[in-house]
């Protein structure tokens, strides 16, 4: 399967390191106009270097509606077009396992706001060119916890994750009338950022083993396992799949 982006301008958040970078790099490598966003302009600098020309960089916080509006307008006055978005942006902002009755609202809507909010805020700007050039690919980054239960028992995460997938769905109905397609990449556990190499660290030999036995394949995945999922979604070959979610988990036991 030969998968070309030539002449297609793709958005891609979340993008200062992990699954974002890497996903911005294939499309870029395949032919796209990559615009990347993140909160973190270390990463996204590094991002750039390391994608090359094909990949224009922003300072972007998806929370924000009107920003992310903004970005949005960037890209298509400077392109004409937005094909692809893959909202890839969220996280669990540094937080910890706690009881429910510990979370407070603050920590509660953080995590809602860049995992949900965000994905359906940079859907929302780019649908109006989307549905102008009767197509468009939005691909969303969800997780396992999503389809589950989280691995760290963070509420929000697993709250906002599953909502995601439920967007996900919605908007695929609303958008098809006009040749968009909306699907879901579902990641299993993968070391491929501060944050889950701290997570890993915690579970300890013991922890580590029994994760990767509960996994069919027996072994973690890759970032380069997630974006194949993405590039797939993205691309022409599928044109007549909507509203799905893929779990790339190396068929873990839930």
């Amino acid at each position: 399967m030969n998968i070309s982006f030539e002449g297609r301008t793709a958005l891609v958040t979340g993008a200062g390191h992990g699954f974002g970078r890497a996903i911005a790099g294939a499309l870029a490598t395949r032919g796209a106009r990559v615009f990347a966003c993140d909160v973190n302009a270390d990463g996204l600098a590094e991002t750039a270097g390391i994608v090359g020309e094909a990949c224009e960089v922003s300072v972007v916080d998806v929370t924000n509606r009107d920003r992310v509006q903004a970005w949005v307008r960037g890209a298509l006055e400077a392109s004409g077009r937005v094909d692809i978005l893959v909202n890839n942006a969220g996280g669990v902002l540094g937080q910890i396992g706690r009881p429910l009755e510990e979370v407070t609202p603050k920590d509660w809507h953080g995590i809602v706001a860049v995992n949900l909010s965000g994905a359906f805020w940079c859907s929302q700007a780019v649908a109006p060119a989307m549905k102008s050039a009767r197509y468009g690919r939005i691909v969303n980054i969800s997780s396992g916890a999503g389809l589950g239960v989280s691995l760290t028992g963070i509420q929000a995460y697993a709250s906002a994750k599953a909502g995601q997938i439920g967007l996900t769905r919605q908007l695929a109905h609303e958008l098809g009338p006009w040749g968009i397609t909306v699907n879901n990449v579902a990641p299993g556990f993968v070391r491929s950022n501060p944050t889950t190499e701290r997570q890993w660290e915690s579970y300890g030999p013991d922890g580590q083993k029994a994760l990767v036995e509960r996994i069919a394949l027996k072994r973690l995945g890759t970032p380069a396992d997630i974006v194949h999922a993405v590039l797939f979604f993205a691309s022409d070959y599928a044109g007549w799949i909507t509203g799905q979610v893929l779990a790339v988990d190396g068929g873990k036991t839930r």
